[in-house]
Formats: structure tokens, sequence, C-alpha cells
């Protein structure tokens, strides 16, 4: 009875964690072991809360001193795994996110030279074979960037 009140904290600290993760159940995110390692974890916290003398048993047969060391210890690891498994979800996220952003910029830079030069003008300035060099494309050569930077900026406005 002398740690009553602590022990129900605890306890319904645990179930309310518990409770919390069972909303979000159905989610496909949600992987099994992932489900399975958080009630493993829930049910040996609620265990720790009620026989605090076996988790010092716990500690003393794997080389800890107290029971509290090895919480601590356990719980590090913990953090340090979530804090993994969140930052390669967070570049997974980011990856997936650089890639749509690369096709929506091409969807609208399609979209928005369709609208500019019309479906077929962009269908027809692709060239379908190479063609042998004219004597205005000569000139272009010897003209320099400019002359053929002009040429373009022509073309595209015809």
């Amino acid at each position: 009875m002398k740690y009553f009140w602590i022990q129900l904290v605890l306890i319904l600290g645990s179930a309310s964690m518990a409770l919390m993760f069972i909303r979000n159940w159905d989610q496909a995110k949600t992987r099994a072991w992932k489900r399975i390692a958080f009630s493993v974890f829930v049910l040996v916290n609620v265990y720790a809360v009620l026989r605090p003398t076996d988790v010092t048993w716990l500690a003393h047969q794997l080389g800890v001193g107290r029971g509290t060391d090895l919480v601590l210890y356990v719980m590090v690891l913990a953090m340090g795994f979530l804090t993994l498994n969140t930052f390669l979800r967070f570049r997974s996220l980011e990856k997936k996110i650089t890639d749509l952003a690369r096709t929506v910029a091409l969807s609208e830079g399609a979209r928005h030279n369709d609208q500019r030069l019309g479906p077929d003008a962009a269908r027809s300035a692709a060239p379908a074979a190479p063609a042998a060099p004219s004597a205005q494309d000569e000139s272009d050569e010897q003209a320099g960037p400019a002359a053929r930077s002009e040429a373009a900026a022509d073309s595209v406005k015809a």
C-alpha cells in the first residue's frame, strides 16, 4: 500500500499509451513487429511497476547495480531506436516529396508549353529525324552564339 499511488499513476500512463496505440492500430504504416514490440513494452512496464524487486533482481543478474539503472539503460537504447527510426522515416518522406515535386514541375512545364504553343506546335517542334545542315545553319555557325540565340527566339515566336 506504500507505493499504491505511484503505481496507479504509472499503470494508468501505460494504459493510456496502449489505448492511443490501439486507436491507431488499423493504420497500414504500423508494422506488425512494431505492434508486437509495443505490446511487450507495455506488459513489461506494468509488470515492472507492480514488481520492482524483480527488476532489481534482473539487474543484479545482468551485472547492473540497481533496477533503476537497468531501466535507464533500456530507455536510452529505446530512445536511440526511436531517434534512428524517426530520422529514417523523415529521410524517406523527403525523398518522396522531392520526387513528387519533380513530377509536378515537369507536368506543369508541359502543360504551360501546351497552353502557350498549343499541343500540336509542341509535338511538331520536336524533330523527327536529324536534317542535313543547310546554308542558313552554316551562316549561323559563323555568326556566333548571339545570332543563334536570336534565331532560336524567332523560331519560338513563330
